[in-house]
């Protein structure tokens, strides 16, 4: 399992890259393998203000469908018009190509209460 030593996560298998005044938001390896096959995404619209620990959209699985939570609360600026096209991307590559959201967020020093790699390695019992 890939756990990149540069994102923060969150107990519920979201990460988060900072990008400068922005975040990039997607799901963990752990997550997309849990899902399996990734066949939809929802997102939310460019603009839309989204809260921390809120379900920002979701990814549908030939196995379920889940909420994906939002890290940090803020404002969508960008989300992955490629994920649209290919979701499965979101398995491919879950911290390159399948990112899904990029937000400008309302308290950037929010990103500290997020787990460092070693901390959600705990969490997901990854070594």
């Amino acid at each position: 399992m890939n756990v990149p030593e540069d994102l923060r996560y969150t107990k519920e298998h979201e990460w988060v890259r900072i990008e400068g005044s922005l975040a990039r938001i997607g799901i963990t390896d752990f997550a997309q393998d849990a899902l399996g096959d990734v066949v939809y995404v929802d997102l939310p619209t460019v603009g839309a203000t989204v809260a921390a620990n809120q379900p920002l959209g979701e990814v549908e699985s030939t196995k379920s469908v889940s909420d994906v939570y939002c890290p940090l609360a803020g404002t969508i600026v960008e989300r992955n018009p490629a994920v649209d096209d290919r979701p499965e991307l979101v398995n491919e590559q879950p911290y390159g190509d399948g990112w899904l959201v990029l937000i400008e967020p309302s308290d950037p020093g929010a990103i500290d209460g997020l787990l460092d790699a070693a901390a959600y390695r705990g969490v997901v019992g990854a070594s």
